[in-house]
């Protein structure tokens, strides 16, 4: 017996979110997504530049669910295998160690820019996309005690209700899904086990840096630095490193994306993006030899990035009160992560 149709709430518009929104969407259900950011993706994010783009958040992703192969094959063209050339370790100093045995499994980005496979996912969405759209609050609705309604504020500081949700999905950091559950009046139907398990997720920080060498596509001066263009470090500063333009269809003038350590980055969380910006580019010189002066450095801080302590659990969902949370902190930290999460609370809405 097929259920009625549903109308539902999304807050958020990660990979976690937009994959749970297509799949309630392909099972009939009307869905609303609200993102407080310019456009989706979340950390799969591009952020853009004179000299090209940054994946500034998510790096790649690898496919090992059969449903993550299935709904890919809906966009074949969104994504494209990434010859990472990585070097796995690297010591304090900077050297390399040892470097990597060629991968088992392909890595994937989305193209031209990582945020570009959820927009692709997320066009169906039409006018039911809300962009620049924070959720506030979480309200028992004015007219249907049954229902949700939603506080919202716009780019402009305007206030909005927005009503009639028979449930509310939480695709955000657990921290902030906390906090929307504290202001839900119903939330309370969650157990208190369940609430304290969410309490338990820990994710990390990280901080960000960005780039751009344009003197690099001189005739007869292809790239800079090391000959491979990826990295996971030790160094006490740096994480992870990858040159963009290696990355298909992303252009050619040589540009990297520098993520720091979650250590140091939790160590320096207050730090303004300048001093931070000149701790990190003493240190990607140290680790790659590039002592040349970049055209363009930019910086962003995750508050959220790596998950190291996870829910254990693909989702919640309670079915009383109509509230879900998912998010790859679920599961772990992988793209993967998101969208199987996303996927399995839809299933269980449905």
């Amino acid at each position: 017996m097929t259920k009625p149709s549903k109308n539902i709430a999304i807050v958020g518009a990660g990979m976690a979110a937009i994959t749970c929104a297509r799949t309630l969407m392909q099972a009939g259900h009307r869905v609303t997504v609200f993102e407080k950011s310019r456009g989706v993706g979340g950390r799969m994010s591009t952020r853009h530049s004179p000299y090209g783009t940054f994946d500034h958040g998510a790096q790649y992703f690898t496919v090992r669910d059969a449903r993550f192969v299935q709904a890919l094959q809906t966009t074949p063209k969104a994504c494209k295998p990434w010859s990472a050339n990585m070097v796995r370790v690297l010591d304090e100093h900077g050297r390399i160690a040892s470097a990597a045995l060629p991968s088992r499994e392909p890595h994937w980005v989305a193209t031209p820019s990582m945020n570009a496979l959820v927009k692709a996912w997320s066009e169906p969405l039409g006018a039911n996309l809300m962009l620049e759209t924070r959720v506030t609050h979480l309200e028992t609705d004015a007219l249907h005690a049954k229902q949700w309604q939603l506080r919202t504020t716009g780019a402009d500081d305007s206030v909005h209700v927005m009503g009639g949700f028979d449930a509310v999905v939480l695709a955000i950091p657990s921290p902030q899904a906390q906090v929307l559950l504290h202001t839900a009046p119903a939330a309370k139907n969650f157990s208190a086990q369940t609430l304290e398990n969410l309490e338990g997720v820990s994710v990390a920080p990280c901080w960000t840096m960005m780039l751009a060498f344009p003197q690099a596509v001189q005739p007869g001066l292809t790239s800079l630095g090391p000959q491979w263009n990826a990295a996971r470090s030790t160094h006490h500063r740096i994480a992870w490193l990858a040159r963009e333009s290696s990355k298909p269809g992303r252009g050619l003038i040589e540009r990297w994306t520098v993520q720091a350590s979650s250590a140091w980055s939790q160590e320096h969380l207050q730090d303004d993006n300048a001093r931070v910006e000149a701790k990190l580019l003493k240190a990607f010189s140290e680790v790659t030899g590039i002592r040349a002066v970049p055209s363009f450095v930019d910086s962003h801080r995750w508050l959220y990035a790596k998950t190291e302590k996870t829910l254990g659990k693909s989702h919640l969902f309670n079915t009383k009160s109509g509230l879900g949370v998912c998010g790859d902190w679920c599961l772990g930290h992988r793209v993967e992560d998101a969208f199987v999460s996303g996927l399995e609370l839809a299933l269980d809405i449905c």
